[in-house]
């Protein structure tokens, strides 16, 4: 038995860069004002999504090659 994670990992991780993306596309700008003005939200919840969707894509390829 294979025990194969990318796909849970995808989409946690997936469906929690998507949540803090919509956040900080939606959220006041004058909270970043601490920040130097960068939205932290949007940034890291994109690069969570780009990373839940690559181990989503990868543990599908894999599971269609078995």
């Amino acid at each position: 038995m294979q025990l194969d994670v990318r796909l849970p990992i995808g989409f946690l991780f997936g469906f929690l860069g998507f949540v803090l993306a919509v956040y900080g596309l939606f959220s006041d700008p004058d909270i970043y004002r601490v920040l130097l003005g960068i939205n932290v939200n949007l940034g890291w919840g994109t690069a969570m999504l780009t990373f839940g969707l690559a181990m989503i894509f990868f543990g599908w390829k894999n599971r269609r090659a078995v």
